[in-house]
């Protein structure tokens, strides 16, 4: 759950399994022949801080071919991760999306910090238009700075004048919801719509 209900007047959401469910296993169970193997090329070949990069800034092609370089006996795989990216991404987590709407309809603003590649992120706007309904949006890697660094929680109070004990923000990853806490923000650990629901109408949100 969150703090005491307090003064929030604006969400902030993560997007990445809050509400567009990723996971690179989609993808690689259809390439791998069991589990062990998603977990061990995954663990040691394209591992979460070599994707982080790209959250960051670089560009698959780089971080493709930087890691072809490395191992190429696993090249076919490793180009899936860009080629087939959209696999990793299915669909919506389960009923977020209705709780945005739910806010937009109590004329919330509504903002996202996201940790996404640029190339990815525009994959992502155009398969899923919601997200160019957010007043504004801090994608890590048009600013080269990731979560769970405090500057990135900074930079979104900066650019839109908004005040950190008035915001709420919502993500899964235990680590930003202690950054966003930091900065003087409400944070939401979300695992589940039926959670965060409870969390916004306790809050007076919806």
């Amino acid at each position: 759950m969150t703090e005491q209900p307090r003064a929030i007047s604006t969400v902030v959401f993560d997007i990445g399994n809050v509400l567009i469910e990723w996971d690179p296993r989609h993808l690689y169970r259809r390439i791998f022949d069991g589990p062990d193997e998603v977990e061990r090329f995954l663990a040691t070949i394209c591992t979460s801080a070599w994707n982080l990069e790209q959250d960051r800034g670089r560009s698959f092609a780089e971080g493709v071919a930087e890691l072809v370089a490395r191992h190429p006996e696993h090249e076919a795989a490793i180009r899936a991760y860009d080629e087939r990216w959209d696999e990793m991404a299915p669909g919506l987590v389960p009923g977020t999306l209705s709780l945005m709407e739910r806010l937009e309809e109590e004329g919330v603003p509504l903002y996202a910090i996201t940790n996404f590649s640029a190339e990815k992120f525009e994959r992502a706007r155009a398969r899923f238009p919601f997200l160019d309904r957010f007043l504004g949006a801090i994608v890590s890697a048009h600013v080269r700075l990731v979560k769970p660094d405090r500057a990135i929680f900074e930079l979104l109070l900066q650019r839109y004048g908004l005040k950190a004990e008035a915001c709420l923000f919502i993500d899964d990853s235990a680590a930003n919801i202690a950054a966003a806490r930091a900065v003087g923000m409400a944070a939401h650990h979300f695992r589940g719509a039926a959670e965060l629901e409870q969390t916004l109408a306790a809050l007076r949100l919806i």
